[in-house]
């Protein structure tokens, strides 16, 4: 039924990578088992399906690598904004749906290199062919559960929850190094650029292309002017978080190639 929800939510995939729980591990049993008493009628159709299912080693799910990362840092803060709260079957449904959304807007990298382009690629953009968007509501954040609705203590949740992984995502795209190096990237005038802005509302990303670069006696950048949709605003680079563009992504692949 898992798969099926998927399939009618996201389209038929080509492949399924699956990490070697026991209960993923029975269930292919279970199925093989069927195909072999039924391989005739079952084969046909299989094959016209052409999807292929690839489990990851055994006590190796660092094989998962990307997608391991985003359910850890999902589950390790839905867990802590949910607690101890008793929600219904429908409540979950929502609440998961929501945090699904907000992990689909993150941005990853330019859209186009124009400078008056602040539109980042998403998650959102292979699944929908847009940016994933959503509803406003009232801060919540604030307010005593016990005095909320259900629907609103359901939005509270939603609220916590993108408060504390959106920094935390943000942090992981900033290099910490020391001022006097140029480890990391290098900011350029035009680059597309995340800013680090408190009281953002769920699924709102602050973004610019950087202007203009103040460098000190030593020649390193430490301010930035950068141009967004509500006008110039200068930053520390301690708030800018660079997003990956084709250079970046060929430099990890090529490093990565070496340390295999």
């Amino acid at each position: 039924m898992t798969l099926r929800r998927f399939i009618a939510r996201r389209g038929k995939p080509l492949e399924i990578f699956c990490d070697n729980g026991r209960n993923f591990v029975g269930a292919a049993k279970e199925i093989a088992i069927f195909l072999k008493s039924y391989s005739d009628s079952v084969l046909d159709f299989a094959i016209g399906e052409e999807i292929k299912f690839k489990f990851s080693p055994s006590y190796a799910p660092h094989f998962g690598g990307v997608w391991e990362a985003g359910v850890k840092s999902a589950k390790y803060h839905v867990k802590r904004v949910m607690g101890n709260t008793h929600l219904t079957f429908e409540e979950i449904s929502t609440l998961f749906a929501q945090v699904e959304g907000i992990l689909n807007s993150r941005p990853l990298c330019p859209l186009s290199s124009s400078p008056n382009d602040f539109l980042p690629l998403s998650p959102g953009h292979f699944l929908i062919g847009r940016p994933i968007t959503a509803l406003p509501a009232p801060e919540l954040v604030e307010q005593k559960t016990t005095a909320l609705q259900r629907y609103a203590r359901l939005e509270q949740i939603r609220q916590h929850f993108w408060q504390r992984w959106h920094k935390e995502y943000i942090s992981e795209l900033q290099q910490r190094s020391k001022w006097r190096t140029k480890y990391g990237p290098v900011l350029k005038i035009g680059d597309l650029v995340l800013l680090q802005e408190e009281n953002l509302p769920p699924l709102c990303w602050r973004l610019g292309r950087v202007a203009r670069l103040y460098h000190g006696p030593d020649g390193v950048a430490r301010v930035a002017d950068v141009n967004t949709t509500r006008g110039c605003l200068r930053r520390p680079l301690t708030r800018i978080c660079p997003l990956l563009d084709d250079e970046s992504v060929e430099r990890k692949s090529f490093n990565a190639g070496e340390d295999v």
